[in-house]
């Protein structure tokens, strides 16, 4: 049975997005939204915008050092 057109173009859309920020690497996608979350209750509700400076490379490498271990660790 064939969907309707606005049917196929919704699933399409959705699952393009899907690919686009998903991808091979989920758990990027994850500590990502972790990550802005974090850094944003830090700035806006502690009013602590340096350690927001401070605290997001630190968190972003933290989460790429744990992507990389979980592929080293396959080979």
């Amino acid at each position: 049975m064939n969907r309707p057109l606005l049917v196929r173009l919704v699933i399409g859309f959705v699952n393009f997005w899907k690919d686009f920020l998903v991808g091979d690497t989920p758990e990027l996608f994850w500590a990502t939204l972790v990550i802005i979350a974090a850094v944003f209750g830090v700035s806006r509700e502690l009013h602590w915008h340096a350690v927001a400076v401070v605290m997001t490379p630190l968190l972003v490498s933290g989460a790429l050092l744990t992507s990389m271990r979980r592929v080293w660790r396959k080979k």
